[in-house]
């Protein structure tokens, strides 16, 4: 293994070292946490080994031959290719305070760091996921077959569950959020139990996580009402949590689940209402009842102004089962209301209609979900894999489509805009990037490339540079 490598493990491994004895305690092996380490952190030497760094402590430095897009190659009107040339950032108290093109003056008496050429990219952005509960970090569980089981079943599963994955939850969303950090995500909005086996333990757990990771990484909580918000009776619990500092009020399936769709949404509403809250529901359900749903929601939030920018519908699955027209005109709606549509961007069936929402004017954005768990065992942690299928999906094989389609990793944040003009980095941005082996955004979405290291507010969270 080489030098570069050893760091790179060592730095994961150090930010989650006390999952092991937790798991060994809990009878479980921590074996898979080391190996899952090593193959998140793909790394190859650059340089002499006795300069790198996988830790940087100073608040003013520079990192210099950092490669940035500066604008796209034509053939006539047709992009061709990606303009790059390498930089040094000036980072300041976690901000970019200065761009310097290379070969350009820097103040000798700061640290000097160097990216060795590496394209610098916006960090992305895991705006789905549930950090609270997975098997990520012990030994290697596949879930149990879903085949002729209902969510009532998932339920009962998952009540026999948590009760084993409650003593370790926070060591292992430490080590989740590890992983994300190496594949260059440093924010994220996690969905958080509440119910009735973990009653608030869930999200005691996950919020010491965060305090624990707060200088790398930055979270929402959504409480989320896993097993039914009327079907569990957690109206008192959900409450509860909101008074605790939890962002957003949680949801799930009205019908399906609650039995009920009004009663289940006009208590979610009135628990977001009352203690001034965010809403992110999980809506699994197709048509009609999730197209029921949805308009019912959208009457809600049209008859109450206050509600306007605090609704996500997570999933949104009824929208693939709708015609163009009942699309458009729900899309038309969800950007007056400024509705956000969170999709785990789905394969199979279930098509959603993303590039009409993104037309329209719709804020869309993208999670992992499940991290090998109990519902799935194929979460990476990667949002840039959702870039990647989202491309795939919807026909983004050219150079500009693909650069365009890292839109949905990152939030809204592209190197370049549509004409090609550089519109990230600017001077006074948040220092919150990653660095990948790759020549530009397009070869990053399409190649899955390597994230080298990634940085949040200024801080190097994970990988390596090297000392200049």
């Amino acid at each position: 293994m080489n030098q570069m490598n050893e760091l790179s493990r060592r730095g994961f491994l150090n930010a989650t070292g006390k999952l092991s004895v937790a798991c060994a305690v809990a009878g479980v092996s921590g074996g898979a946490l080391a190996g899952e380490a090593s193959q998140t952190q793909q790394t190859s030497p650059v340089g002499g080994s006795e300069r790198l760094r996988d830790a940087i402590t100073d608040s003013h430095y520079y990192l210099s031959d950092v490669r940035l897009e500066d604008g796209f190659e034509y053939d006539g009107e047709t992009v061709v290719s990606t303009r790059t040339a390498l930089y040094s950032l000036e980072i300041k108290d976690g901000r970019i305070v200065n761009i310097i093109a290379d070969g350009g003056s820097l103040d000798a008496s700061l640290p000097h760091y160097s990216a060795q050429g590496r394209l610098a990219l916006p960090a992305t952005r895991d705006m789905h996921i549930h950090l609270d509960k997975t098997f990520y970090g012990g030994a290697w569980r596949a879930p149990r077959s879903r085949q002729g089981k209902d969510i009532g079943d998932m339920i009962r599963l998952e009540q026999e569950l948590l009760p084993q994955l409650l003593p370790t939850s926070r060591e292992r969303a430490e080590a989740l959020i590890a992983l994300l950090q190496s594949h260059g995500s440093t924010v994220a909005r996690s969905h958080c139990n509440i119910d009735p086996v973990s009653g608030l333990k869930s999200l005691e757990h996950l919020q010491q996580a965060l305090e624990n990771q707060r200088d790398g990484f930055s979270c929402e909580i959504v409480a989320f009402p896993q097993h039914g918000l009327l079907r569990s009776n957690v109206d008192g619990l959900m409450r509860e949590a909101m008074q605790m500092g939890v962002q957003y009020v949680g949801g799930l399936d009205p019908t399906n689940v609650d039995d009920h769709m009004e009663r289940s949404l006009d208590a979610m509403f009135q628990i977001a209402i009352d203690h001034d809250a965010g809403i992110d529901i999980h809506l699994h359900e197709t048509s009609p009842s999730g197209a029921a749903a949805i308009r019912y929601m959208m009457d809600t939030v049209e008859a109450n102004p206050d509600l306007a920018g605090k609704l996500t519908i997570s999933h949104a699955f009824a929208l693939s089962t709708m015609d163009a027209g009942e699309v458009d005109e729900l899309a038309t709606r969800f950007a007056q209301q400024q509705v956000t549509i969170a999709s785990t961007v789905p394969i199979g069936g279930l098509v959603m209609p993303l590039p009409t929402l993104y037309a329209r004017g719709v804020d869309v954005m993208t999670g992992t979900d499940s991290v090998i768990d109990h519902w799935s065992p194929f979460g990476t942690g990667d949002v840039i894999t959702k870039a990647n299928l989202y491309a795939q999906l919807y026909g983004a094989i050219d150079e500009f489509a693909l650069s365009r389609s890292l839109t949905i990793a990152t939030g809204g944040v592209l190197p370049l805009d549509d004409e090609g003009r550089r519109q990230w980095p600017a001077s006074g941005d948040d220092a919150r990037f990653m660095l990948t082996d790759a020549s530009c955004s397009a070869e990053v979405v399409a190649r899955v490339s390597p994230r080298q290291a990634t940085f949040h507010d200024g801080r190097l969270v994970a990988g390596a540079v090297w000392q200049a």
